[in-house]
């Protein structure tokens, strides 16, 4: 596995991420064009093939905001633990949760100054990884 950083450290799944997205994309546009031309007959299983369409798409967004947030909060926590074990003191409420996640990529002679920077320039997730100097990997994120 190459060394990551912040050009590289998003992570795509292609079967998660584009196969089963335009999967269910083809369910809803079939789904929707077999409602269009359906015959009195055949009207109700067609309304429910929409229905399933719909269901599944919401279920592909929310599995993954869901496990997100929830490594989010992990995230939140395990920073918060690292800061106080490196300084001595409390995160600072004023830090969001944003912020935090891109904090975590700081190793720790670079994280106390960092989160300082953050908080004073409110910057963003973004604007702190690209401001860290030594990437530290986090491989384990969905």
């Amino acid at each position: 596995m190459k060394e990551q950083n912040f050009k590289n450290h998003a992570k795509w799944v292609i079967g998660y991420h584009l196969v089963t997205f335009i999967a269910i994309l083809a369910l809803i546009i079939g789904s929707i064009r077999s409602l269009i031309n359906s015959s009195e007959e055949n009207l109700y299983s067609a309304s429910l093939l929409v229905l399933v369409s719909f269901i599944l798409f919401f279920m592909f967004y929310f599995l993954r905001t869901f496990a997100l947030k929830a490594q989010d909060r992990a995230i939140r926590a395990e920073e918060k633990l690292r800061y106080f074990i490196l300084t001595g003191k409390s995160l600072s409420n004023k830090i969001t949760t944003r912020q935090i996640v891109g904090l975590r990529f700081a190793p720790d002679e670079e994280f106390p100054a960092l989160v300082e920077k953050a908080e004073k320039e409110n910057l963003s997730e973004k604007e702190i990884k690209m401001q860290i100097k030594n990437w530290k990997a986090d491989t384990y994120r969905a």
